[in-house]
Order: C-alpha cells, then sequence, then structure tokens
C-alpha cells in the first residue's frame, strides 16, 4: 500500500485523529463537536462501518458541519479492497450528477454578470435550439415527432422541466443511433459543445415546462456557459467556483499525481461486492484518469472530495460567500433553493425542485427527518448530500456503488444525524 500524507482537510480550528483505524475530525476535547464525535455521533460511525463488515459497502467518507464548523468526519472501510488500502477522509470520488448544483452555480454568475437571463430562450445563445421536437408515444409502441409548443428557456434546464432526458424516451432509437445515452460522457473524444449541438437534432421526451423530465438538462447547461463565457467548461468553474473556494481536489479528469486517491467503484451482486469493470462506462471506474480528458460533462462528470464539496455547499448555506470568496448573491442563492416546479416533481412525496437542487416542502409529506426549505440532491455512483438552513447543517456522504442492490444507507445516514444533532448544539 502507497503511503499517503493526510492534508490539513478543514475550515476551522479542529484537531485530526484517528479513531478505529479511520481518519476521523472531532472538536477540542469538551467542545460540543468534541462531545457529539463522543455521543450519538458513535451510532452513525457504527452504523456504516456495519455496512462495510457485513459486505454492503466497500468505504464511505462521512463530513458533517455544522454553524460553519466541521462536527463529524469519518472515514469507513477500504478505498481499494483487494490492496488492502484503507479509506481516508481525503479521498477521491466520482460525483455524478452532484456536477449539476456545481453547473447551475455556474449559469447564475452568468446571470449576475449581466451576460443572460435564466428567462431567456436556449436558442438565443445556442442557436439549434430554437426550434426543437418532441417524440409523442402513440399507445401502440410507436411514437409521433411533433413540433415543440415553444422554445426550451435557460429556467426549463436548470428545474428540469425542458423534457429532455437521457435519451431512453419514446424517440430512443434515434438517440441510440446517434450514440448519446445515458449520463456517462468520461470516454468521449469530443467536445460537449459538439455533443450538445447533435442532440438538438433529437426528438425530446416532453413538451417544454410539461413535466419534470431528469436527464441531459445541466449538460446541455455546461455546453452555454461554455458558449456565454468564451472559456472551456472546466476553466469556468475553477477560476470562478473551484479556486475561490479552496477546492484544490475536484476535477473533471484526475492529475496523474492523485491517481492513488481515487476510489474504486465496486457492484453489488448476489455473491457480495466486485469492483466495477475498468473502465466500463456508467457501470464501471470510468476513463477519469485514462481516457481522452475532452468531454467535460456539466451533468455528471465531476470528481470530488468530502471536504471540497462540504466548501461549496457552505458557501451555499452562507449565502453565496465562504471566507471572505463571494461566489453568488444571496438572492440568487434564495431563487435556488425555493421549489420552482409546483407539484410536477413526483419522485418523492412533499419535494419539489429549485435551480439545480431538489427542495423540502413538506416535511410530513416525506416522511423522513429534515426540515421544510432543505435542499440537495445525489449521484448516481451513490453518493449523496443535503444542506439543512433551519438547523445550519451541511451533509456529504462519498461513497462508490454502481447498482447499490437496495442498499439503505442514506436512509439511515439521515435519521442518525438528525437524531445527533442535539448534541451538536
Amino acid at each position: 500500500m502507497m503511503n499517503r500524507m493526510p492534508k490539513r482537510l478543514l475550515w476551522g480550528v479542529l484537531p485530526v485523529v484517528v479513531v478505529g483505524g479511520a481518519l476521523a475530525v472531532g472538536g477540542v476535547p469538551g467542545s460540543p463537536a468534541a462531545e457529539a464525535d463522543a455521543g450519538r455521533l458513535e451510532r452513525l460511525g457504527g452504523t456504516l462501518a456495519s455496512y462495510v463488515e457485513e459486505g454492503e459497502l466497500a468505504g464511505a467518507v462521512t463530513l458533517i458541519a455544522h454553524e460553519g464548523e466541521v462536527a463529524y468526519l469519518e472515514a469507513v472501510g477500504h478505498r481499494d479492497v483487494a490492496a488492502g488500502d484503507p479509506m481516508e477522509a481525503d479521498d477521491i470520488f466520482r460525483i455524478a450528477s452532484q456536477t449539476k448544483a456545481i453547473v447551475s452555480v455556474g449559469v447564475m454568475i452568468l446571470q449576475e454578470e449581466g451576460d443572460l437571463l435564466i428567462s431567456d430562450p436556449l436558442g438565443r445563445y445556442l442557436p439549434e435550439y430554437m426550434e426543437t421536437t418532441v417524440a409523442i408515444a402513440d399507445g401502440a409502441g410507436g411514437y409521433e415527432i411533433v413540433p415543440a409548443n415553444r422554445p426550451i428557456t435557460i429556467r426549463d434546464l436548470l428545474t428540469h422541466t425542458a423534457g429532455i432526458g437521457y435519451g431512453g424516451g419514446p424517440g430512443a432509437e434515434l438517440w441510440a443511433e446517434a450514440g448519446i445515452q445515458g449520463w456517462y460522457f468520461a470516454h468521449r473524444d469530443e467536445p460537449i459543445r459538439e455533443t450538445v449541438r447533435r442532440m438538438a437534432a433529437l426528438p425530446m421526451d416532453a413538451q417544454p415546462g410539461e413535466r419534470f423530465v431528469y436527464g441531459y438538462s445541466t449538460d446541455i447547461l455546461g455546453a452555454l456557459v461554455e458558449q456565454v463565457s468564451g472559456e472551456p467548461l472546466d476553466d469556468f468553474l475553477r477560476s470562478r467556483i473551484f479556486e475561490p473556494l479552496g477546492m484544490v481536489d475536484t476535477h473533471f479528469y484526475l492529475p496523474e499525481e492523485k491517481r492513488d486517491r481515487l476510489s474504486v467503484v465496486y457492484s453489488a451482486g448476489e455473491g457480495g461486492l466486485v469492483p466495477a469493470p475498468d473502465p466500463g462506462g456508467m457501470v464501471g471506474q470510468g476513463a477519469y484518469v485514462d481516457g481522452p480528458r475532452t468531454s467535460f460533462s456539466g451533468g455528471a462528470g465531476l470528481l470530488s472530495t468530502a471536504h471540497d464539496y462540504a466548501r461549496f455547499l457552505q458557501m451555499m448555506l452562507n449565502g453565496g460567500e465562504l471566507d471572505a470568496a463571494r461566489v453568488l448573491s444571496s438572492k440568487s442563492v434564495d431563487l435556488m433553493t425555493v421549489n420552482h416546479v409546483g407539484g410536477r416533481f413526483n419522485w418523492d412525496g412533499g419535494v419539489g425542485f429549485g435551480l439545480g437542487f431538489s427542495v423540502l416542502a413538506d416535511l410530513g409529506a416525506r416522511g423522513t427527518p429534515g426540515s421544510v426549505g432543505e435542499y440537495g440532491w445525489g449521484g448516481a455512483y451513490h453518493s449523496t448530500y443535503w444542506v439543512d438552513p433551519a438547523e445550519d447543517l451541511v451533509v456529504v456522504y462519498f461513497t462508490q456503488l454502481i447498482p447499490t442492490d437496495g442498499v439503505d444507507d442514506h436512509a439511515k445516514l439521515r435519521t442518525l444525524v438528525y437524531q445527533a444533532l442535539d448534541e451538536m448544539q
């Protein structure tokens, strides 16, 4: 096993200690954070460790920030089981759709700089989208292609109400013929702008504004950012978000010197966990190290650490600012984190969708712990996060598992975080 020097990971003054062989963080002895780590939060670490012991997870990193300071950071299990390499708190994960929130912030930055309005038609900037089509199922296994009833707007894309899926709708065979299906882009030797240009000629899954359709909307937003800013998406995000926030380990493609920190992807099956294929496409390790490094997927392409992503979320919780670096105005954050879709989001009871985030509107309808106004999302490799402004709380949970075979760690994570909240006061 290669020895890797731990970094200073956290904002605030918090000592790093080793707990049960995993890097963890608590406050100074006697502080509320230290008491939480020694009390109810121990249940969280013990429960996650049990998933490792039972072979349901290879490893995971959990970071909880409360009132602007890290109350808990712990790694359990292994980054690479076969190599015997334990998971460390600064290990790097494929965050897939957690990229969407970051790119959505990028769009809002451009609005604040006067370069666009989210109410604008997308075709004003990407002309091929001024007139699009929709595939309408005919009820007999076929479909009819009809003109869209209005132009797609940037806000439609931010709220996933543009009618654009992942190439699996009624016109799926046309998307397959174009070689554009699924959320994985890292293997493509084609700039995202060109892929998005080809998408425009394909039939969408629903009329603009009709319903929530999860798909390529944020990849298209990434191409929009490139077009409007005149910069590649990776350069724009680095200069406007990653560098101001100190997100030093967030990349589309991993620098060679960080290869040994990239967590292995596992798949759940009847015989237990097995490493996913390499590179293996959507269910695999992905071409994030050795691929062509050409396609910057705004919808699912980033790699990050729990620390980096938590800094991004803390910026949002702070109203757009962190450590004297202002990324957004507080009013833009407010606009992003309220429900824009009414009842059109039907994945979860009581939940709506804002500009890049799901938003909790009715706690009882959802039926799990949290607070009205909480916002978050997750990624295809089984990562998740949420921000709870009412409790001044950020939670980031990273693991690498696809498919998951029904592992219930996300639900238990939420319950165990909130049952320990009183000890974080």
